[in-house]
């Protein structure tokens, strides 16, 4: 089965403010969704699961680069700032 990333139809979107505190979207990804497309306002650190909460060990996403991740339904992304406060921008891939 061939996977293209970067496209698909884009459903629920949700946004969580960040800075020396991690932010964690509020609602799990739902039933179906197996990919998201990340964007965040400044560079961070991110980490996907069930119950995350961003650490400097998470997986850096520069500013304003859109980036997609697999996930799994029910799982939620959690961001937080490398120096500078901002906003993580998730939306779900169909």
């Amino acid at each position: 089965m061939a996977q293209f990333w970067g496209v698909g139809r884009l459903s629920t979107h949700q946004s969580v403010a960040y800075t020396g505190t991690a932010g964690t979207i509020t609602s799990a990804v739902a039933t179906g969704i197996q990919k998201v497309r990340v964007v965040c306002t400044s560079a961070a650190y991110i980490v996907i699961g069930n119950s995350p909460t961003a650490t400097s060990a998470g997986v850096y996403v520069p500013a304003d680069t859109p980036e997609y991740f697999s996930i799994t339904p029910g799982q939620k992304v959690s961001a937080i700032q490398v120096s500078v406060s901002g906003t993580c921008h998730v939306t779900e891939i169909t």
